[in-house]
């Protein structure tokens, strides 16, 4: 299986068509949402990575999947099948707790069957962070499961991209690399947030689909700007990364768009055999092999690790 993230920042060539996919407890990608106040046309030609820099990246990516693979912690045995997991986030913090427009709901903590989960750093969008990140560490830690991370991207407003779009890797002087360079502060907020509450990963799941309240922008090259920067920060900060939506979901937010890397799918309401199926070829979302299927069951985001997965979970999970 590929594990690498070799292909961060692609250029940002958007290509034609999509595919149907149902998200988990997420509506379909039926329209563009509009584009908010200073979002502006597509530039025709955007600056392209040159190929030295891209392979610069794809040293990176190797760099971090490698020392992802080397740090402390309990080696974890091959398991003898595909095993169970759960992911979680603000909305199964206490009730009340939260932005006005994520207030958190008090849902239920993962079946006692589960053996890993995946924590969410968000709450919603790009920084807003988990209320209860601390609190959810030191339940899969109390437990002695198996942790990862996964965090929403988002498009930033007027105000955020003033702050963020000068800093960062990226010439901030046109409007796509200012937005390289927000989405890149928004993988660093949540590195720090991570860190502050003692989530040990090897790996980030980039979560890209629709955020109600929050739209993309209604262009799908500037979208792809934002998930580019992103990527970048997770990278540079020692993380192999990998993607979390369906293909309709992708395809709305940054058209084709491609990383490349591990993806995460989406099964929706549906079932464990559905969520299998998912790890197939038929369910690509942007060029990566599938690691994890998630369903709906029980009032819960569950999940299973696709193919061999199970063979190297040290690849995707911390043993606490």
């Amino acid at each position: 299986m590929r594990r690498g993230v070799a292909a961060v920042a692609l250029p940002l060539v958007l290509l034609v068509g999509c595919s149907d996919a149902a998200g988990s407890g997420a509506p379909e990608a039926t329209s563009q949402a509009s584009s908010p106040t200073g979002a502006g046309p597509s530039p025709s030609a955007p600056v392209l990575p040159s190929p030295t820099e891209r392979d610069d990246l794809a040293d990176l990516a190797e760099q971090a999947a490698s020392e992802a693979a080397q740090r402390p912690g309990p080696r974890i045995p091959p398991a003898e099948a595909p095993v169970l997991g759960a992911d979680v986030s603000w909305p199964q913090c206490p009730r009340g707790l939260g932005i006005p427009e994520k207030r958190t709901l008090g849902a239920p903590m993962p079946v006692p069957e589960a053996r890993f989960v995946v924590i969410g750093l968000t709450n919603g969008p790009g920084f807003y962070p988990n209320p209860c990140l601390a609190e959810q560490v030191a339940w899969v830690r109390d437990r002695r499961l198996m942790a990862s991370a996964y965090a929403v991207a988002s498009y930033p407003d007027d105000a955020t991209l003033a702050q963020h779009g000068g800093t960062g890797p990226y010439d901030g002087s046109s409007r796509l690399g200012a937005l390289q360079n927000t989405g890149y502060q928004q993988a660093l907020f949540n590195v720090g947030s991570m860190r502050r509450a003692g989530l040990e990963t090897p790996i980030v799941w980039i979560d890209v689909e629709p955020v109600p309240d929050f739209e993309w922008s209604g262009d799908l090259t500037a979208n792809a700007a934002v998930v580019d920067g992103v990527a970048r920060g997770y990278v540079d900060a020692g993380y192999t990364i990998g993607v979390y939506s369906t293909p309709a979901l992708w395809a709305g937010v940054v058209g084709g768009f491609e990383l490349g890397v591990p993806e995460w799918r989406a099964a929706g309401q549906t079932s464990r055999a559905e969520a299998e199926s998912r790890c197939g070829a038929d369910w690509v979302i942007q060029g990566g092999d599938g690691v994890l299927g998630q369903w709906v069951e029980q009032a819960r985001d569950q999940n299973i690790t696709c193919g061999d997965v199970h063979l190297d979970l040290g690849a995707w999970f911390h043993q606490y």
